[in-house]
C-alpha cells in the first residue's frame, strides 16, 4: 500500500505533467510572449532605476533650497548696504 506523502507526490507530479500539456500552457506562454512584447514597446524604467532617480531629485532640491536660502541672504546684505548708502542722486 503506497503511503500519503507518496500518493500526494505523485498526484502532484501527474497534474502538473497534465497543466504542461494542455492548452492552458499555451495560452500562458502566449500571453507572457504579448505581455513581454508590449512591455519592450513601452518607455518604462526598472524599480532601481527609478529609486535612483528620486534620489537624485531629491538631492538637487535640497541643493536647490540651499541656493536659495544664499540668494536670499546675500540680497538682505545687498539691501542692507544700499539702505546705508543712502539716495543717490
Amino acid at each position: 500500500m503506497m503511503n500519503r506523502t507518496q500518493w500526494m507526490e505523485d498526484l502532484q507530479k501527474n497534474l502538473s505533467d497534465l497543466i504542461a500539456r494542455s492548452p492552458a500552457a499555451d495560452l500562458e506562454r502566449n500571453a507572457r510572449a504579448m505581455m513581454t512584447q508590449a512591455f519592450s514597446r513601452l518607455d518604462l524604467v526598472t524599480r532601481e532605476e527609478f529609486e535612483v532617480q528620486t534620489d537624485l531629485l531629491a538631492r538637487a532640491r535640497m541643493r536647490v533650497d540651499e541656493l536659495s536660502e544664499q540668494v536670499q541672504q546675500l540680497q538682505a546684505r545687498l539691501d542692507a548696504l544700499d539702505a546705508r548708502s543712502g539716495p543717490q542722486g
